[in-house]
């Protein structure tokens, strides 16, 4: 393109106009800032008198000017964006065109007047031409900011300043048309409050704050990832929000941010329960976790479950050699079949529709995969149900892990990890003690695997009562996982209150008091993995699940959160096998601290595996009876410390 082609296609064209308007304002705010210059330092007198003669230099003088903005850009940016960047950049072409219009003077000897020191007039030129410049783009900023606002642009104030809230503030501020206005930040730092942030004064972190953005009409807060803990730990200020209908905007749970890159507002999202409640951030060796797993063969039982489907997708992130999917479950199973397929299409990966209780079937997928690493997730899980079943309980928890267990001893597995629950400590229900038996038969399994090799590093000649197929002896770890309510898991209270604000209520709450420990999904998958890691085979591994939820003020919170109106709460009464309080995991006297501060060793009675698995073989039997009572008879004299509550078994203890 030739040289005039360019300037006829750009600077001549439609486009280029704003810029010729701009250039022009800028030329004569330099023009006049000179013309001051003069009369503040000589007077009117020899303004007047010589007023077409300096007229004239300092127009001849805009060449020079010009040549400051090219080299700065000052016109790269949009005028109404400016920002303090953008003003320095004007500031740095303006020195610039005083500099080169210093040495003209001094080459051309032009004077403004005999014997008046000409670079004096030069300093005050540049001054006023810089405040001239700067507010030209202030005001034009600030009119174009008022101008966009229209009915649909909402207050808004933001949680966090340094942290992240100056970058939120100033995406919002870059956006057309106009969303948000930012009327108020919030902080916890004592010495900033009372203080100004971009124009808007920041506020106290507590439950005045309200009072300041009904004032302002702000009915929204943004909270800054940076300081997103804090604002979880501030209870007081997080019901006074929500109970005044403020509409809570934050980064999902399952997202982070570095604190460096670009931070935009819109990554922000309203928030559900998970994001609200009060929880340490959890941190994994996750390096430790990916050499375990990489290029391994890894077995998932229960995987399209909450708990197995997140191990699915952590798993798989570790980029395992072959990944093989079992659940009974078909329509869910065939929903991770599909994710699989859209999300791991190079992982090799295997769904298979089948219960762990099948041993056929579940002996053909060992021998044909051969599961190095095996995640036991499988489970009937709630309480009231199992309570109604027994024998189910049996034959899927109890048995179902037995099959599973004694085939990963046969086929060679390095690490058994099986997920239990807190409800296995101190059972008061069918459902967690099955989980507690199913324990106890993997840690016997372990000790005695162990022992059995130790005997064998003493002599030869050790008979083999655990081996593998090929007559090898068994290396297998088992390793137990426990821990308590996983937000948003299926069936769990959070989905459940969230159907019945939907409907319009009543929010069913068992008990007033009745508290429970939540943990996010992918959190209590990451320490699965952790203890998977550092687990050598017979621990009960506890999680520490953080500070205790009072379920009536998880479901108040839920239908503040929703804006739902005249939603009331029912209390219906304790379930058959309900406790009020669960207990604390992670008690120091039954606890043995490992290297995570979030991982404990449970300290539990151990039971010889000859008593385990003959308990076990008796259970199963008994199960086919579908006689409720003698079942039930029957795990309470294997757990002697199981009391059901709520229930009807009562009558056996």
């Amino acid at each position: 393109m030739s040289l005039w082609n360019k300037i006829f296609s750009w600077y001549l064209s439609r486009n280029a106009l704003p810029y010729w308007c701009i250039l022009a304002v800028d030329s004569l705010s330099i023009v006049m800032a000179g013309m001051l210059s003069i009369y503040l330092s000589m007077g009117g007198e020899p303004l007047v008198s010589n007023f077409w003669h300096y007229l004239f230099v300092w127009t001849c003088s805009l060449p020079l000017f010009f040549v400051g903005m090219r080299v700065f850009h000052t016109y790269a940016g949009i005028f109404r964006y400016s920002s303090f960047a953008d003003l320095m950049r004007v500031s740095w072409a303006i020195f610039l065109g005083i500099v080169l219009a210093a040495i003209a003077y001094f080459l051309l000897e032009i004077r403004f007047s005999h014997g008046f020191p000409k670079f004096r007039v030069l300093i005050i030129t540049f001054l006023l031409a810089n405040i001239f410049m700067w507010g030209i783009r202030i005001i034009v900023k600030y009119l174009y900011d008022t101008a966009v606002r229209d009915k649909t642009t909402q207050n808004v104030f933001i949680y966090g300043i340094q942290e992240g809230g100056i970058a939120l503030a100033k995406s919002m501020r870059n956006e057309n048309p106009r969303l948000y206005v930012v009327k108020g930040f919030i902080s916890s730092k004592a010495d900033n409050i009372g203080k100004f942030v971009l124009g808007v004064r920041v506020h106290k972190a507590d439950e005045t704050v309200i009072n300041e953005m009904r004032a302002t009409k702000s009915g929204i807060l943004f909270v800054s990832p940076l300081v997103s803990e804090a604002f979880r730990e501030n209870e007081n200020l997080v019901n006074a929000l929500t109970k005044a209908g403020i509409r809570i905007m934050m980064l999902p749970s399952a997202e982070t941010w570095d604190g460096k890159s670009d931070l935009r507002y819109t990554r922000l999202r309203k928030v559900d329960i998970e994001d609200l409640l009060p929880r340490d951030k959890i941190e994994v060796d996750l390096a430790a976790i990916g050499k375990l797993l990489y290029n391994k063969r890894i077995l998932i039982t229960g995987a399209a479950g909450s708990i197995g489907s997140e191990m699915v997708h952590q798993v798989a992130n570790f980029k395992p050699a072959e990944l093989v999917l079992v659940d009974q479950a078909e329509t869910p199973m065939h929903k991770v079949r599909l994710f699989m397929e859209r999300e791991y299409p190079a992982l090799k990966c295997w769904t298979i529709v089948g219960s762990v209780a099948n041993p056929s079937q579940m002996e053909q997928i060992f021998k044909q995969h051969r599961p190095e690493y095996v995640f036991h997730a499988a489970a009937y899980k709630h309480v009231p149900m199992m309570e109604d079943n027994p024998a189910m309980a049996v034959q899927n928890n109890t048995y179902g892990t037995r099959v599973i267990a004694d085939l990963a001893v046969k086929y060679g597995t390095r690490k058994f990890v099986m997920i239990s629950t807190d409800k296995a400590v101190n059972p008061t229900n069918v459902m967690g003690c099955s989980k507690r038996i199913s324990e106890i038969y993997c840690q016997s399994l372990d000790r005695a695997i162990q022992q059995q090799n130790v005997s064998l590093e003493k002599s030869a000649e050790t008979p083999l009562q655990f081996k593998q197929f090929d007559g090898s002896p068994a290396i297998t770890q088992f390793i137990t996982t426990r821990f308590g309510n996983v937000l948003g898991s299926n069936g769990s209270v959070i989905p459940i209150f969230r159907e019945q604000i939907r409907r319009g209520g009543p929010v069913t709450v068992t008990h007033p008091d009745i508290i429970r420990y939540f943990m996010l999904i992918p959190e209590a998958c990451q320490l699965v993995l952790e203890a998977g890691t550092m687990g050598k085979g017979g621990e009960i591994f506890v999680f520490d699940m953080g500070k205790p939820v009072r379920i009536a003020d998880l479901a108040q919170r839920m239908i503040d959160l929703s804006g739902a109106k005249n939603v009331m709460i029912q209390f219906t009464g304790l379930r058959d096998g309900e406790k009020l309080y669960e207990e604390v995991l992670t008690d120091d006297e039954h606890t043995k601290p490992t290297l995570h501060p979030k991982i404990k060793i449970a300290s539990v009675r151990e039971y010889p595996y000859e008593l385990a698995l003959r308990n076990e073989e008796e259970l199963y039997q008994l199960s086919f009876t579908y006689n409720d009572m003698k079942i039930v008879a029957k795990m309470k004299e294997i757990v002697p410390e199981y009391k059901s509550h709520q229930s009807r078994y009562e009558t056996l203890d």
